[in-house]
């Protein structure tokens, strides 16, 4: 088969997004064969895409084109590409310093492809619903929180696992997630100015409940007082991948929003 130099990256990208998540479900994992081929194809494509390929000019590098950062604007930006039922698709800009808040996507695939600058990602897996509810745990038996957790609260707190913590450039590949792996995680632009495309399926819809939802991660301390090992080694900042700790779910942080602006690439059609 000739190779096709004329269709824009862009465009065989969503098309074998569309191939791959069309029918998808949250139960669709590692172990159907089909559906990692087909991913396999999209990460390839995803891993070839550079900023010049969506002609997205770098905003860490000087010259005359560069816009600005309005320092009363949003340091997070989003430039929506395309949208079906099956995907999303577009790119979310962070000026430097900037950070996308612990956040989920539920029930949802995904794949974010550092175009230009860098990011810090830190994911977290919630373990099994079993070991996580703590409504029939007697209260004084539960794990204590600082700052404290109040009962109505109880419901909000998710057992978790950190599960990788890394640093993706543009000649990164993809980091990708899944509905039950690498679901929940924040992300932070470092060194400078940066920018990702995103790919998630099914896109959100809270009418079906994929809404977005923002967590917190809380210190346990020991029940004798004395600060306990996990307290200990988050206050140092030396998280561990795999290591357990609580998320409480809350509500978007007051000073995280997230502004829009126009795509300027390669137009996107079914």
């Amino acid at each position: 088969m000739p190779l096709d130099n004329i269709t824009p990256l862009i465009q065989k990208i969503a098309r074998q997004a569309h191939v791959t998540f069309k029918g998808c479900t949250p139960s669709v994992g590692p172990d159907n064969e089909l559906f990692l081929e087909k991913q396999e194809l999209l990460n390839a494509l995803v891993t070839a895409v550079r900023a010049a390929d969506l002609e997205i000019v770098p905003r860490n590098k000087p010259g005359p084109m560069i816009k600005e950062q309005d320092p009363a604007g949003p340091s997070v930006t989003y430039m929506h590409i395309c949208e079906t039922d099956t995907f999303s698709m577009g790119v979310f800009l962070l000026s430097s310093g900037a950070s996308i808040p612990l956040h989920d996507h539920p029930g949802m695939h995904g794949m974010l492809k550092v175009l230009y600058g860098k990011v810090s990602i830190r994911c977290f897996d919630i373990l099994e619903a079993d070991d996580a509810d703590l409504t029939d745990v007697n209260s004084s038996d539960r794990p204590r929180f600082d700052p404290p957790v109040s009962d109505c609260q109880t419901d909000h707190l998710r057992r978790s696992a950190l599960r990788s913590l890394g640093e993706y450039s543009e000649d990164s590949g993809p980091c990708v997630l899944t509905p039950l792996r690498h679901n929940i995680h924040q992300i932070d632009a470092v060194d400078g100015a940066t920018a990702f495309l995103d790919i998630l399926a099914p896109p959100y819809d809270p009418d079906d409940g994929r809404d977005c939802h923002y967590y917190k991660v809380l210190k346990t301390v020991a029940a004798a007082g004395s600060e306990s090992k996990q307290q200990q080694e988050q206050d140092e900042g030396e998280n561990e991948k795999g290591e357990e700790m609580w998320l409480l779910k809350i509500s978007q942080p007051e000073d995280f929003w997230c502004g829009g602006e126009p795509y300027p690439g390669p137009d996107v059609s079914f």
